[in-house]
C-alpha cells in the first residue's frame, strides 16, 4: 500500500493529538474541580502544570520570498500548519506544504518560544527543529542531509500575536523566508 505525504501528515497529526489529549483532559479535570466560590481565576491559574497545553495554533502561508529567485521556484506553498503551544513555551507541530519545487512536503517539529521584550509580551522569537520529508528525485540534494528522503530541519522565526490572531516570518535555511498568518484556539 502506498501512502501519500498528506496521509503521513494526517497520521502524524492524529498521533500528536492522541499524545496531547491526556494532558488536555488533565487540565480540564483540574479546572472542573474549581467552583464559582473559588477566588482563583482559572484562566490565570499559575498552578497549571507546565506540560499542559495552553493553546492550539493553526496557520497558513501568506507570502514566500526566495533569497536567490529562480523561475523554477514555487512561491505559493499552500501551507497548512497545526501547532500545540504549552505553558512553558514549548511548541510541537506538523506542517504540510508544497516545497520550492512544487513537491508535497511534510514537516514534524518541536521547539521553543522566547519572549525577549518585556515591553511587548506578544512579540516572540521561536526556533524549532524536526524532520522534513518531500524533497525527491532531481531536487533531493537541494536540502542538506537528505540522503534517504527525510532530513533534519531547523527553522527560526519571529512572530507577534494580537488576541487570537498571530503572524510569523520563518526563515527556511539560506533559501528564503515565508510570512504566515493564523489563529490560536
Amino acid at each position: 500500500m502506498t501512502t501519500t505525504p498528506l496521509t503521513r501528515f494526517a497520521a502524524a497529526s492524529i498521533a500528536a493529538l492522541l499524545f496531547c489529549a491526556p494532558l488536555a483532559a488533565l487540565a480540564q479535570t483540574k479546572e472542573a474541580g474549581n467552583t464559582a466560590d473559588d477566588t482563583v481565576d482559572i484562566a490565570a491559574d499559575v498552578a497549571a502544570p507546565e506540560s499542559a497545553p495552553h493553546n492550539i495554533y493553526f496557520n497558513t502561508s501568506i507570502a514566500t520570498r526566495h533569497f536567490h529567485p529562480d523561475p523554477i521556484h514555487n512561491n505559493t506553498q499552500h501551507l497548512l500548519n497545526l501547532e500545540w503551544n504549552y505553558r512553558d513555551n514549548t511548541v510541537v507541530g506538523g506542517a504540510y506544504f508544497k516545497n520550492s519545487y512544487r513537491q508535497p512536503t511534510t514537516l514534524l517539529y518541536w521547539g521553543k518560544k522566547y519572549h525577549p521584550f518585556d515591553a511587548s509580551p506578544n512579540a516572540y522569537v521561536k526556533i524549532v527543529g524536526g524532520l522534513i520529508h518531500g524533497y525527491k528525485d532531481e531536487y533531493q540534494n537541494k536540502i542538506p542531509l537528505n540522503k534517504y528522503g527525510t532530513a533534519p530541519a531547523v527553522l527560526p522565526a519571529v512572530g507577534y500575536c494580537y488576541k487570537q490572531l498571530c503572524t510569523e516570518i520563518i526563515v527556511f535555511g539560506t533559501a528564503g523566508a515565508i510570512w504566515t498568518g493564523g489563529v490560536r484556539f
